[in-house]
């Protein structure tokens, strides 16, 4: 999957909690957003829109709220594709080990075949 391809099939599943992503279309996404926070950080600084005290300004604001849904969705399908349920996501309020712990979860490849959440986006 390409990263145009990864980008429109996550937007077009904007707020899908359902069925499975793949591996590919998780980590182009996660590129993307980390992308989208640099230009927006740039931007606020260039423009002058940084809030006082804080590393964020307006237009880092509003992209991390635009992609807050579409990041969680393409998160639960696919800890979905691991075979995994969505509630997963919430390991990462702990401390260190959730994250790490989800970044394992991320890295796994699929779960062969049909499973409980759907059949596989490998076939």
């Amino acid at each position: 999957m390409s990263f145009v391809d990864a980008i429109k099939s996550v937007f077009s599943q904007y707020v899908g909690f359902t069925g499975r992503a793949r591996r590919s279309e998780y980590w182009w996404f996660a590129l993307f957003t980390i992308l989208v926070s640099i230009v927006a950080s740039i931007l606020d600084g260039a423009l002058g829109l940084d809030f006082e005290g804080s590393t964020t300004g307006l237009i880092g604001l509003v992209a991390s709220l635009a992609l807050l849904l579409p990041s969680l969705a393409v998160g639960v399908r696919r800890l979905h594709d691991t075979d995994r349920t969505g509630w997963w996501l919430l390991i990462a309020l702990v401390p260190l080990v959730g994250f790490i712990v989800l970044i394992v979860f991320f890295v796994l490849d699929s779960t062969p075949g049909t499973n409980r959440f759907g059949p596989s986006p490998k076939s």
